[in-house]
């Protein structure tokens, strides 16, 4: 039988985009990352790293990669300052790069981040373009910064933090999400 918590947790968490500048606490970090190592991984092997960065320098930082990333591909009237939406703590998931299936691996990772941190009250949102922010130099600099070897892949970005505002509604399902057979 399902815990009927968990189903609540699954159907309610969603994106969030706007944040408390409070810094998240220690205990409610510590839960979502630990949430984390227990995800499922290609043959158990538990390769991904978490990095959590609370450091205000890191995080202007990494919303400045991000950023001028995204800006790359962007119309000039549609720039973006704040990737992570003012989030005061970036989650990044990151894999070795001789591993089964790294984005699978990382991406199931991210999605217990992401469940956890509704479930301890946080709100947090998937970031894209982790994966180019760590090819650039920049990026490779940082790995080695904190002891990582400059070939591992980042996978995941998380913005976390706590909500500012009303909790978003779920969009309705679509008619033919499920096939049974």
């Amino acid at each position: 039988m399902m815990k009927q918590e968990a189903l609540e947790v699954l159907k309610n968490r969603r994106a969030i985009r706007k944040f408390k500048p409070e810094q998240v606490t220690k205990e409610d970090l510590d839960a979502v990352l630990e949430a984390g190592t227990f995800a499922a991984t290609a043959g158990g092997k538990q390769a991904p790293v978490i990095v959590a960065v609370q450091d205000p320098d890191t995080v202007a930082l990494l919303n400045i990669m991000n950023a001028k990333i995204s800006n790359s591909v962007r119309k000039p009237t549609e720039q973006i300052k704040d990737p992570y939406y003012g989030a005061p703590t970036i989650l990044l998931v990151i894999e070795p790069e001789n591993v089964m299936v790294p984005d699978l691996d990382c991406a199931v990772v991210g999605g217990n981040l992401l469940n956890a941190a509704y479930a301890v009250g946080l709100g947090s949102c998937w970031i894209h373009r982790s994966k180019e922010m760590f090819n650039t130099a920049e990026g490779r600099e940082l790995l080695k910064k904190w002891g990582l070897p400059e070939t591992m892949r980042s996978v995941c970005s998380i913005a976390l933090g706590y909500p500012s505002g009303p909790h978003p509604k779920a969009a309705p399902r679509k008619a033919d999400y499920i096939i049974r057979v």
